[in-house]
């Protein structure tokens, strides 16, 4: 089986009256687990995602017929400026809930012009406190400039100073960097979660980062809704979908596909499975 370990099932782009059928073909697909992820459209929507999950798991079909939910949440970078303190209180308790098994995601986003750099610095390492207190790890989201490196460096400075010393690790969500950013990341104890961006024509650098990677450090995604791989270029992206990433992913490590499916199963549940409080 497969895990999506990264999907935006509370996106407006899926109407709640059709979350199930897409659920049943992630199953159909064999997707045995999907991470929901909990950051809506700012913190007065992110524990959406932990609605979702305790919806679908309490449904008697759950475990055979559609995937395993677990949830997530944090303050995306955009929405930062929205971070008061009954935002990070609501994130806190968030966090203390079993079936939110992370904190994101969360990090840095210099591409796009919005919110000041020092806000999303500031909030990261609140939010990173928040996430060690609760002992979650961390879904890392970090977007450069076109061939800027600063983002990178802000990022791991904080992680650096406010998360390695804690042990807990986390992922690394769509990730887009190169070989150095990557060999940092795994450094500190990250996995390098990969999406539907890595089969696409032009990503042949991300396919060569990937190439050097062994099995048990790697997470496939979907971002769904966002970035459809290869065939399904362009359209509106589902957890079904994680199997064509997968696919590539095993491609360049050599291994089978069964086999990339088991070792980022494993690598999902070590990291995550790791709290007492969390159950498969």
């Amino acid at each position: 089986m497969l895990i999506d370990s990264h999907a935006h099932l509370d996106s407006e782009r899926y109407a709640a009256e059709e979350r199930a059928a897409l659920l049943s073909r992630a199953w159909e697909a064999g997707v045995g687990t999907v991470l929901a992820i909990g950051i809506g459209e700012g913190p007065a929507h992110m524990h959406q995602a932990l609605g979702i999950c305790r919806e679908f798991n309490a449904k008697p079909e759950s475990g055979a017929g559609i995937p395993r939910l677990y949830a997530s949440a944090g303050i995306y970078p955009h929405n930062t400026h929205e971070a008061n303190e009954a935002a990070l209180a609501k994130l806190d308790n968030l966090l203390a809930q079993p079936e939110v098994i992370a904190c994101g995601e969360i990090g840095l986003d210099y591409y796009h012009e919005g919110t000041p750099h020092e806000v999303q610095r500031e909030i990261l390492v609140r939010q990173l406190e928040i996430a060690a207190a609760r002992k979650r790890p961390i879904l890392i989201h970090c977007r450069p400039k076109d061939g800027a490196h600063d983002t990178w460096d802000d990022l791991f400075e904080i992680l650096e100073t406010h998360w390695r010393h804690t042990g807990l690790g986390g992922v690394m969500h769509c990730f887009s960097g190169g070989w150095e950013q990557a060999r940092r990341s795994l450094d500190m104890g990250f996995l390098c979660s990969f999406a539907g961006n890595l089969t696409f024509p032009k990503s042949q650098p991300l396919r060569d980062v990937a190439a050097k990677l062994a099995p048990d450090v790697v997470l496939v995604e979907t971002d769904a809704p966002y970035l459809a791989p290869v065939p399904h270029r362009g359209q509106r992206n589902e957890p079904a979908w994680v199997a064509h990433t997968a696919d590539v992913l095993a491609g360049l490590l050599g291994v089978p596909g069964e086999e990339i499916g088991s070792a980022t199963t494993k690598n999902f549940f070590r990291l995550f499975d790791r709290k007492p409080d969390v159950g498969n």
